[in-house]
């Protein structure tokens, strides 16, 4: 019988079980058989979807199974409207799903999900096929307010990028509402590291990494062209005074540059010709750093003063 109540995203509520006739007994058999994974309080899902699914999706499910017992009184938030939005999950905390009940009230927070108490005006929410959500101005915010340092710059990075928001309406928002929220001041300064400007978190990693070592401000996606003034290319970070040009190499990019019907052995291949051409028009040194440089900040700070150096 249970099988005929699971919906189209193998999630099932207690309440719809025992509605349609069901029992606990027969859920806590489900469970036990392996048929369906309890995810909290009055929510399952299939256990094969559940097994499948990685941290992201797994947040997802247990966001959808928490609106639909909440009905339409609470709007995703913060880290879960943030997910919805598909905004970067580096960094986030994905064990508990985040609810702004619409009407203020609020709820207490129970396992694995966060009700928060904050106050939302038209403006601050929006709707997709599945329920509510906080708009994408007041979803960077939430989300850069809860999550640390890094992964709250990169969060409000890519709504900017992705031209969700613009850095004016972010400044504005904070400053017309949230001025008085705890820990404000925490919040104003992840403010001022954003720049928009980082096309991934490795980026804007890159970016604060520098920052953090007093090296000198790099222009960011600088345009490089040919004598004729055609465009040639762009690289994420340059040091025009000192012939230097940087690259951050990781798998969302190289997923972002291959082109349709093009192999990976292609798509370096097109790649590695770029950056020749790149060093032939401009004469500069080109450095390429990964995920692994970021977790050794001193050694990479060191290489890229040492090639500044050299390039000068």
């Amino acid at each position: 019988m249970l099988e005929y109540l699971v919906d189209a995203h193998g999630i099932l509520l207690r309440r719809d079980a025992i509605a349609a006739g069901s029992t606990d007994n027969a859920l806590k058999r489900a469970v036990h058989i392996g048929f369906l994974h309890r995810i909290r309080q009055g929510v399952y899902v299939l256990r094969g979807i559940w097994e499948q699914a990685d941290a992201v999706e797994r947040h997802r499910i247990l966001l959808e199974g928490t609106r639909r017992l909440y009905d339409d009184r609470v709007a995703a938030s913060h880290v879960s409207a943030c997910i919805e939005q598909g905004a970067p999950d580096w960094g986030l905390d994905l064990s508990s799903v985040h609810l702004t009940n619409l009407f203020g009230r609020g709820e207490r927070s129970a396992a694995r999900v966060v009700h928060h108490r904050g106050e939302l005006l038209v403006d601050d929410v929006t709707r997709d096929e599945r329920g509510w959500l906080t708009a994408p101005t007041r979803t960077a915010l939430d989300t850069a307010a809860l999550a640390s340092l890094e992964p709250a710059v990169a969060v409000l990075d890519w709504y900017v990028q992705a031209r969700l928001t613009t850095l004016s309406r972010l400044f504005e928002m904070f400053d017309r509402r949230m001025r008085t929220w705890p820990d404000t001041l925490r919040l104003r300064r992840v403010l001022a590291l954003a720049d928009g400007k980082a096309e991934s978190v490795g980026e804007t990693r890159t970016r604060l990494m520098l920052r953090a070592a007093r090296v000198p401000a790099p222009i960011a996606q600088y345009e490089i062209r040919h004598p004729s003034g055609r465009f040639a290319g762009r690289v994420d970070f340059a040091w025009p005074d000192y012939r230097v040009m940087l690259e951050f190499d990781g798998l969302v990019k190289y997923h972002r540059l291959r082109r349709p019907g093009e192999t990976i052995e292609e798509m370096v291949m097109r790649e590695k010709a770029r950056e020749d051409q790149l060093r032939e028009l401009t004469g500069w040194t080109m450095i390429r750093i990964t995920w692994a440089d970021l977790a050794r900040p001193d050694a990479t700070i060191a290489r890229i003063l040492r090639a500044m150096r050299l390039a000068a």
